[in-house]
C-alpha cells in the first residue's frame, strides 16, 4: 500500500479480508435504555468484546501483517496510552513480530498488564513520560537509532484502513437485518484514525450516512486542527479519557476529515462519566471512558437528529481499571449538579459547626469532605468543605440558606484550579 497514498473504501475491504479470523468481528447491539432515554434507535457496535477489548486491533494487525521479511526481522515500535499497545502486542504473537512499546506513565496498570499477557515474549514494555506524546517522542527515538519500523496508532493509511472495517461490519451487519445503512454513525475521536477510516467507508457505501466525531473537552484536537486549517499542538490535555487524550491529530486523519467535514462535538469528561456509570449499572457493560464518548455524546442538545433515527455508537474500548471508578463517580456527580464543594468560613468559637449543620444543610444533603485550618490568632478558620445533593433542585434552596447564613461561603467552581485538589 503507498503510504503516501489516500485510504480508499478498497483498502478497508482489503483489510477486512486481512483481518478475517483475526481480529472477529463483533456484535451490533441495540441499546433499549439510550433509545428510550433519547427517542432515536441506538445501537452499540460493541469493540470492548474484541479479544483486546477495543477496535486498535483491527489498525495494529492490518499494519503488521503487510510489512515485508526484512521489515519483519527489523522489529516495530509504537507509542500508546494503552490500547493501541494491545493491539500491537496482539499482533506481535500472531505474526511473530517483535515489538518495543512505550507507556505514557498516565496508562493505567490493567493496561499494561494486558498488555504483558497479550504481547507475551514478543513485547518490552517501556513506561516513560507524563503523556501519550512523551511516549511517541521516545518511540521515535528507538526507531531512528535501531530500524524498528514504527507503527502508528492513526498517522498510517495501514492503520486508518484497519479501523474503517468497523464501518463495513456495521452496514454489513444492518443489511442481515435487512435494515437501511443508519441515519448517523458516532465514534470517539482521539488521534483521529478510526474516524478516518469510518468517513472513507462510508462516502462510498452509504453517502446519506453521517459520521459524528466526538473529542473529550480536554482533549479536542480535532476540532482545534479544523479551526487552525492543520493539525496543531493542544497547550493542555486532560488525561482522564487516556484511550483519546491526543495532542495533536495525525495528518492523514486530518486530510480525510477536511475532504468529508464530519460534524465534531466535544463532550465534557463530567458527561463521559455519568454514561460509563449507565452502562456499567444499566447495561451490565464495562466501558473505559473512551469507550463511553460517543454514547455520551446522545445526551447533547445539539445533535440535530429527528426522532427515531437510526444511530450506530462505536462503543470503543473496555480496558477500565476498576480503581478509577471512584474518580468516575466523583466526576459524574459534580457534572449531574449533585456534587458541590465550598470554602467556608467558620467562626472560631464554640457552636459554629453545630449551625452550620443546623441552620445551612438541608434535611437530606451530606457532607463528604471537610477540611478545617485552625489558626489560634485570627477570629476565623477556613474549611473546604464537600456536599452532595440528593436532588439537583436541592442546590438553589442551599445557596439561599448559605447567603442567609452569617458565614463568609465560597463556591469553588469546577473550572478553578482549586477543583482539581478535591478531585
Amino acid at each position: 500500500m503507498d503510504q503516501s497514498a489516500p485510504v480508499t473504501a478498497r483498502d478497508i475491504d482489503d483489510a477486512a479480508a486481512r483481518l478475517a479470523g483475526v481480529a472477529g468481528s463483533t456484535p451490533l447491539h441495540r441499546s433499549p435504555r439510550l433509545s428510550a432515554l433519547t427517542g432515536l434507535d441506538v445501537w452499540l457496535k460493541r469493540e470492548d468484546l474484541q479479544e483486546v477489548r477495543s477496535y486498535k486491533g483491527r489498525g495494529a494487525y492490518n499494519l503488521i501483517a503487510q510489512l515485508s521479511d526484512d521489515e519483519r526481522a527489523a522489529g516495530v515500535t509504537c507509542a500508546s496510552a494503552g490500547n493501541h499497545a494491545q493491539g500491537v502486542a496482539y499482533a506481535c504473537s500472531r505474526t511473530g513480530v517483535h515489538a518495543r512499546i512505550h507507556l505514557p506513565r498516565t496508562t493505567p496498570r490493567q493496561k499494561r498488564e494486558r498488555i504483558a499477557a497479550l504481547g507475551g515474549s514478543f513485547v518490552d514494555v517501556v513506561v516513560d513520560g507524563d503523556t501519550y506524546d512523551d511516549a511517541a517522542a521516545l518511540s521515535r527515538v528507538h526507531a531512528e537509532t535501531t530500524g524498528a519500523i514504527p507503527v502508528p496508532a492513526f498517522d498510517d493509511p495501514r492503520t486508518v484502513a484497519g479501523q474503517g472495517t468497523i464501518a463495513a461490519e456495521v452496514l454489513a451487519q444492518l443489511a442481515a437485518q435487512d435494515s437501511a445503512a443508519p441515519d448517523a454513525i458516532v465514534v470517539p475521536v482521539g488521534g483521529g484514525g478510526l474516524l478516518a477510516g469510518v468517513l472513507t467507508h462510508v462516502a462510498e457505501h452509504a453517502p446519506t450516512t453521517r459520521v459524528i466525531g466526538v473529542e473529550p473537552q480536554g482533549a479536542a484536537s480535532m476540532t482545534a486542527a479544523v479551526e487552525a486549517g492543520g493539525p496543531v499542538d493542544l497547550a493542555d490535555v486532560d488525561p482522564f479519557v487516556d484511550g483519546a487524550a491526543v495532542r495533536k491529530v495525525g495528518a492523514i486523519p486530518f486530510d480525510v476529515v477536511r475532504r468529508h467535514r464530519p460534524d465534531l462535538r466535544v463532550v465534557p469528561e463530567g458527561l463521559v462519566c455519568v454514561e460509563m456509570l449507565a452502562l456499567y449499572q444499566a447495561d451490565g457493560i464495562i466501558a473505559e471512558p473512551a469507550g463511553a464518548l460517543a454514547p455520551a455524546a446522545l445526551r447533547l442538545a445539539d445533535l440535530g437528529l429527528a426522532p427515531g433515527s437510526t444511530v450506530v455508537c462505536v462503543l470503543s474500548g473496555g480496558n477500565n481499571d476498576v480503581s478509577r471508578y471512584a474518580e468516575v463517580v466523583e466526576r459524574a456527580l459534580v457534572q449531574e449538579g449533585l456534587k458541590h464543594y465550598f470554602l467556608v468560613d467558620f467562626p472560631q468559637e464554640p457552636g459554629a459547626l453545630r449551625r452550620f449543620l443546623d441552620e445551612v444543610l438541608g434535611p437530606d444533603d451530606d457532607i463528604t469532605l471537610f477540611e478545617y485550618v485552625k489558626r489560634s490568632n485570627r477570629e476565623t478558620g477556613p474549611a473546604l468543605v464537600g456536599v452532595e445533593l440528593q436532588r439537583r433542585e436541592d442546590y438553589e434552596p442551599l445557596m439561599k440558606r448559605m447567603a442567609d447564613s452569617a458565614l463568609r461561603v465560597e463556591l469553588v467552581e469546577p473550572s478553578s484550579p482549586l477543583f482539581r485538589f478535591v478531585q
